[in-house]
């Protein structure tokens, strides 16, 4: 059964302009092609992130395609048959949910994502993959959403430049109110195999990730 690998990133890499060895680190879950898709739904497909996505990967990459916001399913699953890596970038994640479900995209990820296609996102389009997401809207303040629940569990980046989010999800967990998960600090990134955390990177931190239960509270994966 091919591989089911999920790489979820706090913030940073090529679409930030920083943390370059996260590019590297999303590399590595591709085979020797390397062929690279990008889909920048939640910035709504924001020119300037897609240019620098471009101008970080294509040193490392053998083809990189981008999914327009206008295709819908049967084109996103064209575009998708035959990438190694779908990377999703950031912005806003209820936007990402909402497009993805309407237009049946989010269908044709997980079809990949069974098929062995490594999903790669960062922020926004990291936390999307998870049951359930802790974002900040800009008129409500730190929010719990749901989201596509490709892998158990749920997530919030940006952990330690905005540490309210840790709080926020600490409540929510112990309360009952989101599903058990993880935080993830800028600079860093979760690595999920068959649904299950194989990989904290670095692998010593800062940055960390953090593992936050609802019995055992926080634990640090990458000390």
């Amino acid at each position: 059964m091919p591989s089911r690998t999920l790489i979820a990133i706090g913030g940073g890499g090529a679409t930030h302009g920083t943390h370059s060895e996260l590019d590297r680190l999303c590399i590595g879950y591709t085979d020797s092609r390397r062929r690279i898709g990008y889909i920048g739904t939640a910035s709504g497909d924001d020119l300037e992130k897609h240019r620098r996505f471009r101008d970080g990967f294509t040193p490392l990459a053998g083809t990189i395609s981008k999914l327009s916001n206008e295709s819908d399913q049967d084109q996103a699953r064209i575009w998708a048959d035959g990438l190694d890596l779908i990377y999703v970038g950031g912005g806003n994640p209820t936007l990402l949910v909402d497009h993805w479900n309407a237009t049946g995209i989010g269908t044709v990820l997980v079809d990949a994502f069974r098929r062995g296609v490594t999903l790669a996102g960062v922020s926004a389009g990291a936390m999307c993959r998870f049951e359930s997401f802790l974002w900040r809207s800009r008129e409500d303040g730190l929010q719990a959403s749901e989201g596509l629940g490709i892998v158990r569990g749920s997530m919030t980046p940006h952990s330690r430049v905005e540490p309210d989010r840790r709080a926020r999800m600490h409540g929510l967990v112990t309360r009952g109110a989101m599903p058990e998960g993880y935080a993830v600090d800028d600079g860093a990134a979760l690595v999920m195999r068959e649904g299950d955390p194989v990989l904290p990177y670095p692998s010593e931190g800062p940055p960390f990730v953090y593992r936050i239960r609802r019995k055992d509270g926080e634990t640090v994966l990458n000390p």
